[in-house]
């Protein structure tokens, strides 16, 4: 499955913060500073969904609070459920 997220880095909290438009709001308390943000993104989708980090890839947005993921493996509907809180 491929997702586009737009990153709030230096959040309060780790969260999926809900939907604009075509993107899903991730808000991260790592800074964007040397790739922490990207690493914080991978690891957040990777424990909520309960995947390995090296089935969730930054295709796109390295230095971008506008970036694309695909996760491996994980079907609309899970990942569905996991962005309304229900994993």
């Amino acid at each position: 499955m491929i997702i586009r997220i737009r990153v709030q880095p230096r959040a309060k909290r780790n969260s999926l913060a809900g939907r604009l438009e075509d993107e899903w709001k991730l808000q991260i308390m790592a800074p964007a500073h040397e790739g922490k943000a990207n690493q914080a993104c991978i690891e957040f989708f990777a424990r909520g969904l309960g995947i390995a980090r090296s089935r969730v890839k930054l295709i796109s947005g390295e230095k971008s609070r506008h970036k694309v993921l695909a996760l491996d493996g994980v079907s609309e509907a899970e990942f569905l459920r996991f962005a309304s809180g229900g994993v």
